[in-house]
């Protein structure tokens, strides 16, 4: 019996392991089988493996020679590093505020489109005493950056905003974001002493600035078209996520600038600017892995093949993503020809969109039932996020623009890769007109 032939068209939920990576784990399941934690030689050959992937993303996301080493957090997931992000901050700088009088709620900021891990991850700690304030967007699905001004005061533990949407692909603006951020924390920090004592009554905080808020960004959907510097973008925390770049599932990272680990130096004695601990709290115990920020066994296999991917996203990042644009811009102009009710969720073009997401309004046509008859046809697509996609509620992003629920519910995205073509793109758009209403 004859196979039928199947397109692949949710590349922003998951992505084939590249064949190069693959090769490179290989060996880290048979023959380098260390525990990384081991003094031996074969977890010294673990170790060095984990720590090499290490040294690959930090050179990538530019971070210094010195510290950058120790600002990479390997996770098992994006959504695991999101819980650190929030959760982490939160819970540090709980302990922050009540060690230096500031009153009230510690609070989290983050927009409305947030992926569910940052949402879910922030709604669980308003019962561990947290003031929680959603940023709103606009219908092109950019925050609006007055709402963050107004919501920034001395009690915000961390903001949290994603470089591109998962759903929509809209890319925010987060250069400017996080000039605002820190314009405030500079602004706040002439206001207050910045002096915290530890036992040995040394100053924890000598530039007078407040460390507050961290500013978080999940870049998991970006990185492999966005140049993710992080100096440049300004971010203090950033999401990577190895299976939507090639890498295999099971690995991700949580980058933490410099500040936020307390590895800044002060004065000729070499003391640690935050001696106390983190600005950034461990949210899983154990045996202090991952810097004290992430206990557990390292997946040496996946993280191997997690610096692979980075290194081959890289290099071929410019020319992939400029690829990838005429592919969206091909799809959209085809079947905006072919299907003249369809419209756009969110911002499309080139510079405010991440390439290879297309969300899709078809009225009359619940999103659903038109996924059930395209897969049976061979075309994988989604309603939105893998993470929420059994669930029967209707996608939080495309009603955060503004739309009513039933437009949410007749949305579809479609997410191109490397083994996308132009002639699938044809076929997927003549699946889609035929498709019973």
């Amino acid at each position: 019996m004859r196979m039928q032939k199947r397109y692949y068209f949710d590349y922003a939920a998951s992505t084939p392991v590249d064949k190069k990576v693959l090769g490179a784990m290989l060996p880290y399941f048979s023959e380098k089988f260390g525990n990384a934690g081991s003094l031996h030689s074969f977890g010294q050959e673990a170790i060095t493996a984990v720590d090499n992937a290490r040294e690959i993303v930090a050179r990538e996301l530019g971070c210094p020679s010195d510290a950058g080493f120790r600002q990479i957090v390997f996770t098992g997931s994006a959504t695991e590093a999101n819980n650190l992000a929030i959760k982490g901050a939160f819970l540090a700088a709980k302990k922050y505020f009540k060690k230096n009088g500031i009153k009230g709620k510690p609070k989290i900021i983050v927009s409305a489109i947030e992926h569910e891990s940052v949402l879910e991850s922030a709604r669980a700690l308003i019962d561990e005493g947290a003031e929680v304030v959603y940023l709103p967007v606009d219908k092109n699905g950019f925050v609006r950056e007055e709402a963050l001004r107004e919501s920034l005061d001395e009690k915000t533990a961390v903001v949290s905003i994603m470089l591109g949407n998962n759903e929509i692909g809209v890319i925010q603006p987060i250069k400017e974001i996080s000039e605002i951020i820190i314009n405030f924390r500079k602004g706040f920090g002439d206001r207050v002493s910045g002096i915290v004592s530890d036992k040995n009554s040394k100053i924890l905080n000598p530039s007078g600035h407040t460390p507050y808020p961290i500013f978080h960004t999940d870049a998991a959907q970006a990185f492999q078209y966005i140049d993710c510097n992080v100096d440049r973008l300004g971010v203090d925390l950033m999401t990577l996520s190895s299976q939507k770049i090639y890498g295999p599932k099971g690995a991700a990272a949580l980058y933490a600038r410099d500040r936020v680990l307390g590895l800044g130096f002060r004065g000729k004695q070499n003391h640690f600017l935050n001696p106390s601990g983190y600005w950034l709290a461990p949210i899983i115990s154990g045996g202090n892995q991952e810097f004290g920020l992430r206990s557990g066994t390292e997946n040496v296999a996946a993280i191997v093949g997690f610096g692979e991917a980075v290194k081959i996203t890289a290099k071929m990042r410019i020319k992939e993503a400029k690829r990838i644009a005429g592919l969206k811009a091909f799809f959209l102009k085809e079947t905006k020809k072919t299907i003249p009710n369809v419209s756009i969720n969110g911002a499309s073009d080139a510079g405010r969109a991440l390439p290879h997401i297309a969300n899709i309004n078809i009225p009359g046509r619940p999103a659903e039932e038109l996924l059930a008859r395209l897969d049976l046809a061979g075309f994988a697509v989604s309603t939105g996020s893998a993470c929420r996609s059994r669930s029967a509620e209707p996608s939080h992003v495309i009603l955060a623009l503004g739309h009513e629920e039933v437009r949410a519910r007749e949305s579809l995205r479609i997410s191109f890769g490397r083994d996308t073509k132009k002639s699938d793109i044809l076929k997927l758009i003549k699946e889609l007109k035929n498709s019973p209403s």
